[in-house]
């Protein structure tokens, strides 16, 4: 049993597919293939489920990817105590963001990183936050930019960002638009314009909307939280944004305060209670807490309270 077979093991089970899984360890399909083939001929079983359009373990294979990704995190904390004994960080750190987040912020946090640490390699993907909590807690990522509806998951410790409310937006036309505050409850017959399931604002509008009784009515639903102001504005329904989205609209909407309950998300730095993989994924996670500082953003004014005194015409629900 080698090393490599596997590591080309794992990465088939991750990817779902020879193909993607050969392009992720630089090796040509055939090799990745025959290399697993003598791995299941000396264990005696086969360990993927080849007959589906995607390729997914049997039974004995995920018995052994535990051990198989136990046996390369070994390896890996091998090579990494020894960089450390010798001052060198090195190697390779996988970053994930939740879609639509602060593109720029993290661009310039990873900037910073490479510039201290040129020898280690970068990788960044996008994804819901709920799929980057997974890919963290199984060790696909070393650290995540994630949304969050309530406390984070076991085995995942945080660093908040960003904390404030969310807020109903609607075009100045709506009649939703001449009040200051409206209950989560007197949205339930209107069409919402959301992101989607398994972003941390969707899982707290959906949550509280079950805790009220009511599934709401989601009618868009995009991942950059910007069109969902568009299309508010347009008039396709009530948009739920965060109070600094909606700020940035105002021109085209008024925001309305949620009550009874209110909405509230969070924008946090995520990474293993347990702390990282290794000594560059440590200092990752140093170096983002660092050039990442927390702010918070408690306010719950409404949008027309940023542009112009309210009416005394605007009504309370």
């Amino acid at each position: 049993m080698e090393l490599r077979q596997l590591e080309y093991f794992v990465a088939v089970v991750e990817e779902s597919n020879f193909t993607r899984a050969a392009e992720r360890v630089h090796v040509a399909q055939p090799g990745v293939s025959a290399q697993i083939r003598r791995l299941e001929r000396e264990l005696g079983q086969e360990l993927l489920d080849r007959s589906g359009r995607t390729v997914r373990p049997t039974a004995a294979g995920e018995a052994v990817l535990p051990h198989a990704r136990a046996a390369l995190a070994a390896v890996a904390g091998a090579r990494a105590a020894v960089d450390e004994l010798a001052g060198l960080i090195r190697g390779h750190v996988s970053v994930g963001m939740v879609t639509a987040g602060p593109t720029v912020t993290v661009a310039d946090m990873l900037a910073g990183f490479h510039a201290e640490h040129p020898g280690v390699g970068i990788s960044l993907s996008e994804d819901t936050s709920a799929r980057l909590l997974g890919a963290l807690r199984e060790g696909r990522l070393d650290v995540a930019l994630v949304g969050l509806a309530g406390p984070p998951p076991p085995g995942v410790s945080v660093h908040v960002l960003v904390d404030e409310p969310f807020v109903a937006a609607a075009p100045p036309g709506d009649p939703l638009a001449a009040r200051d505050t409206i209950t989560l409850e007197a949205l339930c017959d209107r069409e919402l314009i959301a992101l989607p399931r398994g972003t941390g604002l969707r899982t707290a509008l959906d949550n509280a909307c079950a805790r009220a009784g009511f599934t709401p009515r989601v009618a868009f639903e995009a991942s950059d939280p910007n069109i969902l102001a568009r299309l508010a504005a347009r008039g396709l329904g009530v948009a739920i944004l965060p109070t600094t989205v909606a700020d940035t609209h105002a021109s085209a909407l008024r925001a309305v305060t949620i009550t009874r309950p209110g909405l509230r998300g969070r924008i946090a730095l995520a990474w293993r209670s347990d702390g990282p993989a290794s000594s560059a994924a440590a200092a990752l996670v140093a170096h983002a807490r660092l050039s990442l500082p927390a702010r918070q953003n408690t306010g719950a004014r409404s949008m027309s309270d940023t542009s112009a005194p309210a009416s005394s015409s605007r009504r309370k629900s």
